[in-house]
């Protein structure tokens, strides 16, 4: 887990956060399209990518498995659906990078247990997780409605459960120290990724 996130992190330092479209922006008119591309947006994005590995992590750590994940996938197929319906949730891309810097600094720096706490922080970016998502899908001009929904939903859910669950089963045989390293690195990673969203309008300013 610690070489597979730090492997993430360099990668991270080169690219921009961005999920760009699996399908290279052809429109989706299928079920299968839609499967397809939900499963390439969270590998994608390294911002959702980090996230769904930390959300296996913290889930072990907090002892809470499968109901820490089940949280965090239950309020981002919400908040997918409910943006693909016309909702706006807004602060999307401050939350998500907040996700990454809270639930990275408790992983890194808070003993285990906390169960509620990792389950409601779960639960709560989810739906910000699942709202970028879903503004991604509905700019995608979907022409075959609820056939593509449904795909996309599906590839989201099955390709976040495994990465999750997988990065959850390791962390609970790793040592505490490494445990809390993984954490750091995620934190690393936020902070990195706010840096290069912040790096645009700070640039126009000082040349505005």
């Amino acid at each position: 887990m610690f070489r597979t996130l730090c492997t993430l992190a360099m990668l991270a330092f080169a690219s921009p956060a961005l999920a760009h479209h699996p399908l290279n922006g052809l429109p989706m008119d299928s079920l299968a399209d839609g499967i397809l591309s939900g499963i390439g947006h969270p590998l994608l994005g390294f911002d959702h990518l980090f996230f769904v590995l930390l959300a296996g992590v913290a889930s072990a750590k907090a002892r809470i498995g499968q109901r820490g994940i089940g949280a965090y996938l239950l309020m981002m197929a919400l908040g997918c659906w409910l943006v693909s319906r016309g909702l706006d949730i807004s602060g999307q891309e401050p939350m998500i990078l907040t996700s990454l810097l809270l639930l990275g600094g408790l992983v890194a720096y808070q003993q285990s247990g906390k169960a509620l706490l990792y389950l409601g922080l779960l639960a709560l970016f989810g739906l910000f997780h699942g709202a970028a998502f879903g503004e991604t899908i509905t700019a995608a001009e979907i022409t075959a409605g609820p056939r593509v929904l449904a795909g996309y939903l599906a590839g989201l859910i099955a390709v976040q459960w495994l990465m999750a669950a997988s990065a959850g089963a390791f962390a609970r045989r790793l040592p505490p120290l490494h445990i809390r390293l993984a954490g750091a690195m995620a934190l690393g990673a936020g902070m990195v990724l706010g840096l290069d969203a912040l790096e645009g309008p700070l640039v126009r300013q000082l040349i505005g």
